[in-house]
């Protein structure tokens, strides 16, 4: 069975360059890995593209012969490498036991609610590939209370509507406080805790408090819901990149498949496999490097009662 990383996300959180640096870690970890450009907007790309979408078709071809803005062609190239998924899988077949990077347009809605993703997503499946959707935001809306709600539904959103394994990363966690201290500490947004004191926050603001009770509602279907959660990732961090890494391989099943994964002995195995590293302790590292953490008060001892 081959494996690989469906990274996807919105526009700007680092997909491309996320592809660059796994590829790169993967290699030194002695992996055969091969990166298939499936973004046909990305026409600068910094890596070798085993498969580039743009042998296929290309948003300025689409957009000069159909009249057409950026975003719809671009959601027609998605649907027309769906329908023609036929060359996608002679160009994969190519690549024999090759470990894919699939590096994922940046357009929100082809996976929270558009089918073309989805349908690339399932023929995948149906060829046995073991893939794991890999999510990756832009930290610097934690600083922000209103958009890191909405982040919150695009996550959930997009996990039910592509239907894999999946890992939702708060990417450039380096630059997490340059737009602004967080207002709890950075284990309240990755594990995604009480979210009534997130929404305390939006009571200050004259623009959010209008919208109180369509936040109360969005709150309310991520928690009743309680799948998303969030790792951390500095790409120019090689622990943070293996600790990601690791989640991958347990999320997709990779762990399993033998001495070449890199958990050749069974302590190493087990524990990925069975997540002893425990969440407070795998993002501690992130926390003493890059959040300035908030003084404690009532909120954080609430938390932590």
């Amino acid at each position: 069975m081959p494996f690989g990383q469906l990274v996807i996300g919105p526009p700007g959180s680092g997909k491309t360059t996320y592809c660059l640096a796994m590829e790169e870690f993967l290699r030194k970890l002695g992996r055969n890995v091969a990166v298939v450009n499936l973004d046909p907007a990305n026409d600068s790309l910094p890596y070798k593209a085993a498969v580039d979408i743009s042998e296929l078709i290309r948003v300025e071809d689409v957009m000069a012969k159909l009249k057409l803005g950026p975003n719809g062609a671009l959601m027609y190239c998605m649907e027309f490498l769906a329908t023609n998924i036929e060359w996608l899988r002679c160009r994969l077949a190519e690549m024999k036991d090759a470990y894919l990077l699939f590096d994922c347009p940046g357009q929100v809605e082809l996976y929270t609610h558009h089918s073309a993703v989805r349908n690339v997503v399932t023929a995948l499946q149906r060829w046995d590939y073991g893939l794991v959707s890999v999510h990756l935001v832009d930290s610097h809306y934690c600083s922000d209370p209103g958009k890191f709600i909405a982040v919150l539904l695009t996550s959930l959103s997009t996990m039910l509507q592509i239907e894999l394994p999946h890992l939702n990363i708060l990417s450039k966690v380096d630059l997490i406080q340059q737009y602004g201290k967080l207002a709890f500490g950075l284990d309240f947004y990755t594990e995604i805790l009480d979210l009534s004191y997130l929404l305390d926050t939006l009571h200050d603001d004259p623009f959010y408090r209008r919208y109180k009770k369509l936040n109360e509602a969005i709150s309310g279907v991520v928690q009743d819901f309680s799948l998303v959660s969030f790792a951390t990732l500095n790409v120019q961090d090689k622990e943070s990149m293996a600790s990601v890494l690791k989640l991958v391989d347990k999320a997709g099943g990779f762990v399993f498949k033998g001495s070449e994964t890199g958990y050749s002995d069974m302590a190493s195995l087990m524990s990925c496999a069975t997540g002893t590293d425990f969440d407070f302790l795998r993002d501690s590292a992130a926390r003493e490097k890059y959040v300035e953490e908030p003084m404690s008060g009532n909120v954080q001892q609430d938390l932590t009662s």
